[in-house]
């Protein structure tokens, strides 16, 4: 049994692109016994990536489930398994062979997670999209952005990773855990669109108390306060900087050595633009590395802007740990943290189906069995 707070959960993954497999990346760095259904054809590798971080710590089956053998297969393990998580198009686990009616007539205690773009039903259900359509639509992709510019894609955080694999995988624990008092598993729908509304919860609480009235890249937390954005230092580098309240704020100036200097009230939006000019200038005067060592010390709410690549050798991440080598290929190690029951560092993603003989010997297959199912082309 693997370490972490989810050792002896077993978890059945039907492959798929970015938000499930972060799901189950999830899962299994807390501690799951993932198995990953790869596909069993010729040059059928869904992500394509060697090495991919969001297919680490799980084994690997290849199956082949447009055969008989090979569905009835992912149904054996589904058996056992307390999670099943897909990502396809509505209907398409069901025309495998593999939706939900099917696997729980199987095993009644399982939990079905379910992962698509605009949800199961809806006039989008069948639609393409993919993560920029699924934020436009909630809501979340259009306050990004500076004033008088179009909106900017967040990369693919909010829809595929913070509200659609982070929020399957909340919901697999929740129905887990009503699993506990009720005996039974259920299906999660988790929708990538209404994951990335949830995203704007707040944004909708300000709107409606007055305090976020502005357009894009107007308001508060968007850029539009000179006092919480970003700025351009002496390297062509860049800070952070985030001195909303009152005594940040006073630390601030004395960072960028402004005190004494006639400067605006910073809550003063009317003189934001004059505030921002001030701010940036003093910026200009100091590298990036000069202005994070002034701040030092101090609650000025000023920090560098490092890149992905940058990130792992900052002090704080390097003294926590939350980054790893994995494989040759550093990157966010498991989080949160568990006090008592902390999991270990993850494997390296297995070659597609390197781990089928030894599932299917679990599973009480002997070496005719696994022949038969090779010869049958419903595994590799």
């Amino acid at each position: 049994m693997k370490q972490g707070p989810l050792g002896g959960l077993r978890v059945v993954e039907l492959a798929g692109l970015a938000p499930a497999p972060f799901a189950c990346m999830i899962l299994a760095d807390l501690g799951a016994d993932v198995i990953r259904i790869d596909r069993a054809a010729p040059g059928a590798d869904v992500l394509g990536i060697p090495g991919d971080p969001l297919a680490r710590g799980r084994r690997s089956v290849g199956v082949n489930t447009k055969t008989a053998e090979g569905v009835e297969l992912v149904l054996q393990l589904a058996e056992r398994a307390d999670v099943l998580i897909e990502g396809f198009r509505p209907g398409v686990a069901e025309r495998m062979g593999l939706g939900p009616e099917t696997v729980h007539a199987r095993n009644p205690r399982l939990v079905y997670g379910r992962m698509t773009g605009w949800g199961q039903d809806g006039p989008l259900a069948q639609a393409a999209g993919h993560d920029i359509n699924y934020i436009g639509v909630a809501g979340a992709l259009e306050p990004i952005g500076r004033a008088g510019e179009r909106p900017v894609p967040p990369l693919n955080l909010i829809g595929d990773f913070g509200g659609g694999g982070l929020l399957l995988a909340m919901g697999v624990l929740a129905a887990l855990q009503e699993r506990t008092t009720s005996g039974l598993g259920q299906v999660i729908d988790a929708s990538m669109v209404e994951g990335a509304a949830l995203l704007t919860t707040s944004l909708h609480g300000m709107r409606a108390a007055g305090v976020w009235p502005g357009e894009r890249g107007a308001n508060l937390l968007d850029g539009g306060a000179p006092f919480y954005d970003t700025y351009e230092t002496a390297d062509g580098k860049y800070v952070a900087i985030g001195a909303i309240e009152m005594r940040f704020w006073a630390d601030l100036v004395k960072v960028l050595g402004l005190d004494g200097e006639d400067l605006p009230m910073h809550i003063d939006q009317t003189q934001w633009p004059r505030l921002r000019k001030i701010i940036a200038e003093a910026v200009s005067r100091f590298t990036r590395d000069e202005l994070v060592a002034r701040a030092d010390g101090t609650d000025a709410c000023l920090t560098a802007v490092l890149s992905p690549w940058e990130a792992a050798a900052h002090p704080q991440n390097a003294a926590r740990g939350t980054f790893v080598d994995i494989g040759g290929t550093v990157q966010p190690a498991p989080a949160p943290r568990f006090g008592r029951t902390p999991p270990e560092t993850p494997e390296a993603p297995h070659e597609r189906g390197a781990d089928t003989a030894d599932v299917l010997a679990e599973l009480g297959y002997d070496p005719a069995g696994v022949e038969n199912l090779r010869a049958a082309g419903a595994i590799v």
